[in-house]
């Protein structure tokens, strides 16, 4: 079951942070997630993309990092043509893509996105119920 459609868009968390939702389109249907807004800095390996423009959230945004998927991400991913099953590999792959120690070329926001709305689409094919809920 590989992936059809990967969109994503900036989204507010619930504490009115800028966050990313992810949309994945397979045979099973529409997978949707969004991902909490982190703090990344206490995490030497991983950079959360941040827009940086005081103007718009204080310098919060994400659209750089919604930019990386839906340019990046999500034309090589569905070029793959991986199962969402494989989590392992495509999770292996968007580092690789990324290719810094730190994920700081895509963004760990995006990255960690991805791979979330991925685990919804392969829990769902193998039968899993509690990551649709």
């Amino acid at each position: 079951m590989p992936i059809k459609i990967l969109l994503a868009r900036q989204i507010l968390d619930a504490t009115g942070k800028p966050t990313i939702e992810v949309d994945m389109v397979t045979e099973l249907g529409l997978f949707r997630i969004g991902v909490p807004s982190t703090d990344y800095k206490k995490i030497a390996e991983a950079v959360q993309l941040r827009d940086g423009n005081p103007a718009e959230y204080n310098g919060m945004g994400v659209t750089s990092a919604v930019k990386n998927i839906n340019t990046i991400i999500a034309p090589e991913l569905i070029k793959q043509n991986l199962e969402v099953t494989m989590q392992k590999e495509i999770d292996q792959f968007m580092i690789a893509l990324d290719g810094t120690e730190n994920k700081s070329r895509l963004g760990a926001n995006a990255i960690m996105a991805v791979s979330l709305v991925v685990a919804k689409a392969g829990g769902a094919k193998k039968g899993y119920r509690t990551l649709l809920s």
